[in-house]
This record gives C-alpha cells, structure tokens and sequence, in this order.
C-alpha cells in the first residue's frame, strides 16, 4: 500500500474526503517527526512505539572491492509493533 491508498483507505474508513484524510496523514507525520527530532519517543497503545536509536561507530566493508571502511555513529528511526498491531499481522 502506498501514501495514495492509505490516503484512500483513512477517506473511506473515517467518511472523510481525501483531501482532509491527506491533511491528517500529512500533519501525524510532520507530528512523529517533530517529536523524534527532539528526542522524544510516540506511542500509539496497541499499535507500537516510534523511537530514537543511537548507533555507535563501527568498520564496515565495502563488497566490492573489500576495502575497510569506518561507517559513523548516527541516530536512526526505529518502531516496535504494538500487541495489537503483533496480533493481526
């Protein structure tokens, strides 16, 4: 499924046009990102938990030619499926 259909998915689930079930897909994104950046995790009970993972440094290899190469440390986004969520799938 992609943006488009979930988009569609929300309109008809919810009975709301597609424009407002844009806006609303658009503005809980723009909401996960904003409390990410800052640190902060967001939990939707029964669904999962969207958080911040911090990677440490480490050495990687290139696969094609072999070499070593030092990869940084970076933060990444990560989600935990909820017991709902766990449950359907």
């Amino acid at each position: 499924m992609n943006k488009n259909e979930l988009v569609g998915a929300i309109a008809e689930k919810a009975g709301l046009s597609k424009v407002d079930s844009k806006k609303a897909l658009d503005a809980f994104e723009e909401a996960v990102v904003a409390a990410l950046a800052n640190g902060e995790n967001v939990a939707l009970i029964g669904f999962g938990t969207f958080s911040v993972s911090e990677r440490a440094a480490r050495t990687g290899v290139n696969p094609a030619t072999g070499a070593k190469i030092q990869i940084d440390a970076k933060k990444v986004a990560k989600f935990k499926a909820g017991a709902k969520l766990a449950a359907a799938v």
